[in-house]
């Protein structure tokens, strides 16, 4: 009898949504329960889906930057909540009269974390550009990943992370600190949403808790699209390229990302996430016409290994871990 690993992104997974560099793309972070078969689909067409959301993630990004001059972060960041809002809602539905305080609670911090991610990151790209925002944001799942760990590996990669912060940046009197320290703030709050998520996780299934924290976000940042109307500063360029970072950041990456989960293992999935950096440096240049200095390029380089490093050691780990499980469960 013929055995089929049937991965379904909806139970087998517990997801992790962060928004990437433009108010963030939803980019999902996975812990697989072990799998009962060992089938494997076709890996290729899931690398390229990838490569796809990837792309588009960071260009979403470039493009939202695109509406500053107009709407500012803040308003770009609020109309990406109500893209997010618009798709997650639909799709899946939440309880609303059924819930308990105990989803509640989380799932409203959640979108409080939303709105101070996407406009922390916002604001860090307006003032130090995409690629080194995205860099910094990315230190916040690192910061989670070594938190969870006590290797000696794990200590080298966040002292490679730490000197790789200091070459990005190389303070100085010139230094914009504002604009450092909103990329910080940015990773603090992914590292945030992601411990949350792990709450969220035993307490609603699915995408609920997303789609709830999306409808908390829209109300927090609703004063600022009222803001904006008002003061006549919503054109339709400046409406066109946040809506264009809505789609190409959130649902088009939301998309390809549960494509390419069932068909590439979730330890290839965030280590490919590691790109995103040099990704976001690309379209910064190509789009926002932004360019990186050598230190800039040395440390966005020095942070990718140190995720590389971490995240490659712990999907090892995790093989080893359930490698003796799944071979029991064949016997």
């Amino acid at each position: 009898m013929s055995k089929f690993h049937t991965f379904s992104v909806w139970q087998a997974v517990i997801m992790h949504f962060a928004y990437d560099p433009t108010g963030r793309r939803l980019t999902v972070m996975t812990d697989l329960q072990t799998p009962v078969a060992t089938a494997e689909p076709r890996r290729a067409p899931g690398y390229a889906a990838m490569v796809v959301g990837a792309t588009s993630n960071q260009a979403g990004a470039a493009t939202g930057a695109l509406a500053f001059d107009a709407i500012g972060p803040p308003g770009v960041v609020a109309v990406r909540q109500f893209v997010a809002a618009a798709v997650l809602v639909p799709l899946t539905r939440p309880p609303w009269r059924q819930m308990s305080w105990s989803q509640w609670w989380p799932a409203l911090s959640l979108g409080l974390v939303f709105a101070g991610m996407n406009l922390g990151l916002y604001t860090a790209i307006d003032r130090i550009g995409l690629g080194l925002a995205v860099t910094l944001e990315f230190l916040g799942p690192l910061a989670v990943a070594l938190g969870s760990s006590r290797r000696g590996l794990d200590v080298l990669g966040a002292l490679l992370a730490g000197l790789g912060v200091y070459v990005l940046v190389l303070p100085s009197s010139s230094t914009d600190l504002i604009g450092v320290a909103s990329g910080l703030f940015a990773a603090a709050c992914w590292a945030a949403y992601i411990l949350l998520n792990r709450t969220l996780g035993t307490r609603l299934p699915g995408l609920q808790a997303p789609a709830v924290a999306a409808c908390a976000a829209c109300v927090l940042t609703t004063p600022i699209v009222i803001h904006l109307v008002i003061d006549g500063r919503f054109t339709g360029a400046a409406l066109g390229a946040a809506v264009a970072a809505g789609v190409l950041a959130s649902v088009v990456p939301y998309c390809v990302d549960l494509f390419a989960l069932r068909r590439v293992p979730p330890g290839a999935f965030g280590l490919f996430s590691s790109i995103h950096p040099v990704l976001a440096a690309l379209a910064g240049m190509i789009i926002l016409g932004q360019t990186l200095r050598i230190n800039e390029f040395a440390g966005i380089v020095l942070i990718v290994l140190a995720n590389v490093m971490v995240i490659g050691a712990q999907a090892r780990a995790r093989r080893v871990v359930l490698a003796p499980d799944v071979s029991r469960r064949h016997r």
